[in-house]
């Protein structure tokens, strides 16, 4: 009816005031033919209200696993498979990676580190070409780290919410005491207990002079 209307020469605007379905003129037009198109596979499982609620989950809590949020599709009545929970997430730029393991600070810890790199924002290579950097860390003997994934996009490796915090003494580790400078790594040292300020003086005692 539609298409005899078309040839009748009726206009878009009196077929659609009598039928309401200006676009199957629109398709004749371009196709000759009314019949819906074929479709390439099937229609998204997720409609894009249900992908917005996924990347809301993951936003709230980063470490949201894909069965976690399977579960939560499936209790709407909507069953999906892993991938393509992944699929729609990777479409929002949202990947799962492993968490950074970043020492976990205080107030204070931020203020005297935001502090030093104000005070030394400006200096030249020969400054810290005479400067030794040194750090302490764990290594477990028995077992592994927690290690755990979470969904973060690029840039967002530091992220509090995307990063796991540490502690340097803990039971079932040793903790060894390393540095660098400019022309390369220094000593490594073992600690033995907890490290103190005056360990770490001492430390700089034996091993400063054959790491700079």
């Amino acid at each position: 009816k539609i298409v005899d209307l078309h040839k009748s020469s009726s206009s878009l605007g009196a077929i659609s005031k009598c039928l309401k379905a200006p676009q199957y003129i629109n398709k004749y037009k371009h196709h000759e033919t009314t019949i819906p198109s074929y479709r390439s596979g099937r229609r998204c499982v997720l409609s894009p209200r249900d992908g917005r609620t996924l990347v809301q989950k993951v936003q709230i809590n980063r470490r949201t696993t894909e069965k976690e949020l399977v579960k939560m599709l499936e209790e709407t009545g909507t069953k999906v498979s892993i991938s393509t929970v992944n699929r729609v997430l990777y479409r929002h730029i949202l990947k799962g990676l492993s968490a950074r393991k970043k020492p976990l600070l205080q107030i204070r810890h931020k203020k005297a580190r935001l502090r030093l790199a104000t005070a030394h924002g400006d200096k030249d290579r020969t400054f810290w070409r005479n400067v030794l950097w040194s750090d302490e860390t764990n290594i477990e003997l028995f077992g592994h780290n927690d290690h755990c994934y979470v969904w973060r996009i690029k840039g967002e490796a530091c992220n509090p919410k995307n990063t796991i915090p540490t502690m340097k003494h803990r039971g079932g580790s040793i903790m060894l005491w390393g540095c660098f400078a400019a022309g390369g790594t220094g000593a490594l040292h073992k600690i033995d207990g907890i490290l103190m300020m005056e360990n770490d003086v001492d430390i700089l005692k034996q091993h400063l002079k054959t790491s700079v």
